[in-house]
């Protein structure tokens, strides 16, 4: 049989070809896609979002407090500029313990890394501390430093039994006066230092504080009722939130080591409904704690960081040094440390005035012997 002049069997042969080529082209294209699509979910895989990588914070804080001597320091802040900005969370670890011990915590992070597919840059060796970046298809996605804190300070922090009354002693203003800070770091005890943001040595007290086991807070200027001695750069209402948000994350990147934020003045501020609730949301993101200085009776800034989800607390007995007198500061710290046994952990404000400093080393081993402990203010923050 012929078609046009063309055999049969050939026709039949060159159509069977030809269904042959399509079924093998559609193979092969089928085979492609799904290479493609293997590699794009591999890639998706290796590559964490922003959520993922703050998950991963936790359980690389966690690792770390098992793994870690008693007394440990560890504090964790997320990213405030976001993976894609070059910025990454931060955990610090003030660790007390000889290389062994830093050698087991070492390979608790790197388990937890490479649990998540994170690459680990060789450690890299600055004095007393470690500084170790974690990355994800090779974006930064974590940067952690381990110091070998030197003083007593962190050292005192005791594992306390539940029910033991609990007094976080926050210092105010520092940042201008350097042997101000040195004084209260003499002392050798647990305390919060609140250091202004863009003074003269607000960044050198606040890594000297966190080597000496000591923790940092950024005192945060507001706008006060009286308008008195403002700051450079302040927090007023009528702000919107993306001015709120430059301007805080611009004061934490000054003072790189606070872990929260309390108000400086502020009466006028934080009292003020809807810019309390443009700031609460800037530093849930950025990872800190609030305090409420509690400037003022009418403040609402402890209530709307609570609703936010911003963990925090409040100055709830009075504040220790309005007037600079030693008989008065002792008789402050008395009214904190039986403040502290009544409610069961209480925060005191004071300034590093030398009244205050020479009372606070008198007074302290009388809170000690009423049952009432020292400790930093992120222990009693909620």
């Amino acid at each position: 049989m012929k078609f046009s002049g063309v055999p049969a069997k050939i026709l039949f042969k060159t159509k069977f070809d030809f269904a042959s080529i399509r079924e093998a082209l559609f193979f092969a294209l089928c085979v492609v896609l799904c290479l493609g699509a293997i590699g794009c979910k591999r890639q998706r895989v290796g590559k964490l979002t922003l959520a993922q990588v703050h998950q991963v914070t936790q359980e690389l804080a966690k690792a770390a407090s098992d793994a870690a001597p008693n007394g440990t320091l560890i504090k964790t802040r997320r990213a405030r500029d976001g993976i894609a900005g070059g910025g990454a969370d931060e955990l610090y670890i003030g660790l007390h313990g000889n290389a062994a011990a830093r050698n087991k915590l070492l390979q608790k992070l790197e388990g937890v890394a490479t649990m998540h597919r994170l690459t680990v840059d060789a450690p890299t060796p600055d004095g007393s501390s470690s500084q170790i970046t974690l990355r994800s298809a090779g974006v930064r996605t974590h940067h952690i430093e381990i110091e070998v804190l030197s003083s007593r300070a962190a050292a005192n922090r005791e594992n306390l039994p539940a029910g033991t009354a609990r007094l976080a002693i926050l210092l105010d203003d520092l940042g201008s006066d350097r042997s101000a800070a040195d004084a209260i770091l003499a002392l050798q005890v647990p305390i919060t230092l609140s250091v202004l943001p863009y003074h003269a040595h607000s960044r050198e007290i606040a890594q000297e504080a966190r080597k000496h086991g000591c923790e940092v807070m950024l005192h945060l200027p507001m706008q006060s009722v009286a308008n008195e001695t403002p700051e450079q750069q302040e927090l007023r209402p009528g702000l919107k939130r993306e001015e709120v948000e430059a301007i805080v994350n611009s004061m934490l990147q000054s003072v790189p080591e606070a872990d929260g934020v309390n108000n400086h003045q502020g009466s006028q501020a934080t009292s003020n409904s809807a810019l309390m609730e443009e700031l609460m949301p800037v530093l849930r993101d950025a990872g800190v704690f609030y305090v409420d200085s509690r400037t003022t009776a009418e403040t609402v800034a402890y209530d709307t960081a609570k609703r936010v989800g911003v963990k925090t607390a409040f100055r709830n007995v009075p504040f220790l040094d309005d007037v600079q007198n030693k008989a008065a500061v002792r008789r402050q710290l008395q009214i904190a440390i039986r403040g502290a046994k009544e409610k069961g952990e209480a925060i005191a404000i004071g300034h590093p005035h030398a009244v205050t400093l020479e009372a606070l080393r008198e007074m302290l081993p009388e809170a000690k012997k009423q049952g009432v402990r020292l400790v930093l203010v992120s222990d009693v923050v909620h």
